[in-house]
């Protein structure tokens, strides 16, 4: 194994007891296999799902039954690495693939691991995850980031790569309309995605104004406040009444996600991403049926981070405008607490295991 100093049997982590009852703990690190690597992460982001188990204790089938470290969008550095691992060395920065499939049954072999029903997903119970000073992971859903890329930008790998893999699965095509129901930020991420795969124009929408400017930033062509205008009408008058090509819904709000069907054209075609408050919404029928629009369900991601990594590196000051927050480990519950509460003015919450590297 390499190393450049003793290993850590411990390791302070943010434990989620119970609903709103975050602690940090000593907790052991997981014992190295020949084909892990050890990290110590340097920043993680907080997702929705997180905040779900946080205020919720559950998100879905998956309940929060015994305390559940949280987090898994992470870069760091590896300490150590394991006897097989071959590509990667001690001080290397790297980015964290929170899933690991079992990369046996059908959907992994068919490369669709994202779909395996025996993935071990981070902070999805009763899996830990990332808001820890050292973890083990295995090599193999360990990847580079470039010298100089941040370790906040690399951990924006996760949530863009939701948005590459929803880019991918529709196959949007240059010169096309995208509309995007949602600028938090995943939805703002795939206004990335929609311009790496050439996208003509972006439309993107929101409730917070804060937010649109951010869309603006990140190159949306066009912006909706759904406060005042209708997206229906809105998608419409924007593209000569001929409607979207591809739709990525990524508020998770149950009336957008009635209304974003409809924005489409003629065999369009849209990826619902967000996760909703609800687990049913109302489809209209007749318009699915005249229009014969393409409906995608997006479940994570596959085979996404080389592409994720590159495109925020080529973007890395515009995707740096999702930064808002940034604490330390001790102060997890108050960056949780910001993240569920401060939506009008707060995007991408950052925790440091470690050092902290930034404050604005």
């Amino acid at each position: 194994m390499s190393r450049t100093e003793e290993l850590p049997t411990t390791t302070k982590s943010a434990v989620l007891n119970k609903v709103y009852d975050m602690q940090i703990k000593e907790t052991p690190v997981k014992e190295m296999k020949p084909t892990d690597v050890l990290v110590k992460v340097m920043a993680v982001g907080i997702c929705g799902s997180d905040v779900h188990f946080y205020d919720s204790g559950r998100l879905g089938d998956f309940v929060v039954n015994a305390p559940l470290i949280l987090g898994h969008e992470s870069s760091g550095q590896i300490i150590a690495v394991g006897d097989e691992v071959t590509g990667f060395k001690v001080g290397d920065r790297v980015a964290l693939e929170p899933g690991v499939p079992c990369g046996k049954c059908e959907y992994c072999r068919s490369g669709r691991y994202n779909l395996c029903p025996n993935v071990k997903f981070m902070a999805t119970p009763p899996v830990n995850g990332d808001l820890t000073q050292y973890i083990t992971w295995p090599a193999d859903f360990v990847y580079h980031i470039p010298d100089d890329m941040t370790y906040e930008a690399g951990s924006l790998s996760e949530p863009f790569s939701v948005s590459i893999h929803a880019a991918q699965l529709m196959d949007i095509q240059p010169g096309s309309t995208v509309f995007i129901s949602g600028s938090g930020p995943v939805g703002l991420l795939a206004i990335l995605a929609a311009r790496a795969f050439n996208a003509g124009k972006i439309i993107a929408s929101d409730a917070e104004l804060s937010r649109l400017e951010v869309a603006k930033k990140l190159g949306a062509t066009d912006t909706i406040d759904v406060t005042k205008e209708d997206i229906k009408t809105k998608v419409k008058n924007l593209t000569n009444d001929h409607g979207a090509d591809y739709v990525i819904e990524a508020s998770g709000n149950n009336h957008a996600e009635s209304d974003a069907l409809l924005t489409l054209g003629r065999s369009g075609k849209i990826a619902y991403v967000g996760m909703p408050a609800h687990d049913t919404a109302p489809l209209d029928i007749m318009f699915m049926t005249t229009y014969e629009p393409q409906i995608f369900g997006v479940f994570r991601y596959a085979n996404t981070y080389p592409l994720a990594i590159k495109i925020l590196h080529d973007h890395m000051d515009e995707a740096e405008n999702l930064l808002t927050d940034f604490y330390d480990l001790e102060h997890t519950r108050d960056a949780f607490e910001r993240t569920r509460t401060a939506k009008s003015d707060s995007l991408k919450v950052i925790i440091y295991p470690n050092e902290k590297l930034r404050t604005k």
